[in-house]
């Protein structure tokens, strides 16, 4: 498995877990709306959740940005 490879598939994993921590807190909040919470959430708030999926995002970035230099980097 190649550097490149390894890096899209981090990529895709991260964005997809920031994702799915976004809408896992989404719904938390909704539900505090009504009155419950999610059990499976344990002690973590819908804003830290919103928090974990801001860094997951920012590597997210951090190897997109990478990924287009080294492209940058075969064409230039």
């Amino acid at each position: 498995m190649s550097f490149d490879m390894l890096n899209r598939l981090v990529t895709r994993a991260f964005f997809f877990g920031a994702f799915l921590l976004l809408l896992l807190g989404v719904l938390d909040r909704i539900a505090e709306v009504f009155g419950a919470t999610l059990p499976l959430l344990g002690r973590y708030t819908p804003g830290r959740l919103l928090e974990f999926s801001a860094i997951l995002l920012i590597f997210v970035i951090a190897l997109l940005l990478r990924q287009i230099r080294e492209e940058l980097k075969k064409r230039g």
